[in-house]
């Protein structure tokens, strides 16, 4: 097995605390290594005192304790596995108990980090190979993506004068459009290029770069097409859906605010019971900023679960049993405080809008107004 540096630098420093021992006069460190073909043999890896001189390897049929009378050999074993050994040469037999006892620790020490670098190569070549399967998957994404984008675009020009039915085909390109910008942001993965929410530390990574907008987009662009698919989410559903008075005339980071209420969207009709209402509202406020509700007539999250659902890895148990992984609302929430606004579950959608159902779930999308002119 091949060693990293750092088990070397490992080794190095074990091995240089015997230079007040006079009576060890040598230490080698062999791990062991199956060649193509070939018995399993033991590579030198580390000597001292340090020796310009190489060692040879050693086949591990090999009579290792009758190569010399002084000399011993520690295996560095784990669960009966022989992952190398260590070769003591010293001036006298038995070893004093404090050597053992010191030799000993050594060789565990060894031991571990072998199973270190070991588990360490494993990760690093599952991560290869997935990484190879996902650009596989990529390559082979974007080709049914761009059949769909050629029969969308076709069936567009088929349909002039056919105002209904060509909104929903223009839905269809704009989602095709959305799912294109999801492949190019995975692909690009790779760099490790995320965006995390500012004044924070790159820990909590939210979404890539891709997957936002310039400073300044219109929100309502963005916007439409995600009511258009909430409406025909509930006329699938037969189940209300509440359309906005208005879509917020807001610009800023709108990729942002589109990927919080896409997940909000999403959320409410796949955990809400089937028949009970969905909408979505847009509500201007003094200080020149919006708040955008997305509102559900379901069972109400329990009161001790509204902070719990917005943990990474949290579920509610309503979702519970449903797939997911537990991260949207708090990706949701960190894009929110990223955008300077907030994210919050409130008691019931009338507690925001007397209008709106007594009881439900409400989540409000708090977006601030536009900046003060720099004096």
């Amino acid at each position: 097995m091949a060693v990293s540096k750092r088990f070397l630098s490992l080794l190095q420093f074990q091995l240089a605390q015997f230079a007040d021992r006079p009576d060890v006069t040598s230490l080698v460190v062999y791990v062991a290594e199956a060649g193509q073909g070939e018995a399993p043999h033991l590579v030198p890896v580390g000597q001292w005192p340090l020796a310009n001189r190489a060692l040879p390897a050693l086949a591990l049929d090999n009579p290792l304790s009758g190569a010399a009378e002084l000399r011993r050999w520690l295996p560095l074993r784990d669960q009966g596995v022989l992952l190398g050994a260590l070769r003591v040469d010293t001036l006298q037999l038995p070893w004093p108990e404090p050597l053992r006892q010191r030799l000993q620790a050594v060789a565990l020490c060894l031991t571990e980090g072998l199973c270190l670098d070991l588990e360490q190569q494993r990760m690093q070549q599952q991560l290869t190979a997935q990484r190879e399967q996902l650009g596989v998957l990529l390559h082979q994404l974007r080709n049914p993506l761009a059949a769909l984008r050629t029969f969308g675009q076709l069936l567009l020009r088929r349909l002039d004068g056919d105002e209904r039915n060509r909104t929903l085909v223009e839905g269809l390109l704009q989602e095709e459009q959305q799912l294109q910008r999801y492949v190019e942001a995975i692909s690009h993965l790779e760099g490790g290029a995320l965006v995390a929410a500012q004044g924070q530390e790159p820990t909590p990574l939210l979404l890539p770069p891709s997957l936002g907008g310039p400073t300044g987009q219109p929100l309502e662009a963005l916007l439409a097409p995600l009511v258009q698919r909430a409406a025909a989410t509930a006329s699938l559903q037969a189940r209300p859906w509440h359309s906005p008075d208005q879509l917020p005339p807001w610009q800023g980071d709108s990729g942002a605010v589109a990927e919080i209420l896409a997940n909000l969207l999403e959320n409410a009709f796949r955990y809400s019971p089937a028949g009970t209402a969905v909408g979505l509202q847009c509500q201007a406020r003094p200080s020149g900023g919006w708040r955008l509700v997305v509102w559900d007539a379901g069972p109400p999250i329990a009161a001790e679960e509204r902070e719990r659902i917005f943990v990474r890895g949290a579920r509610g148990q309503r979702g519970a049993e449903l797939p997911g992984t537990g991260l949207g609302l708090a990706l949701a929430r960190d894009l929110a405080h990223a955008l300077g606004g907030s994210l919050e579950l409130a008691s019931s959608p009338a507690a925001l809008d007397p209008d709106l159902p007594a009881e439900g779930n409400a989540f409000s999308l708090e977006l601030p107004g536009p900046a003060a002119p720099a004096p």
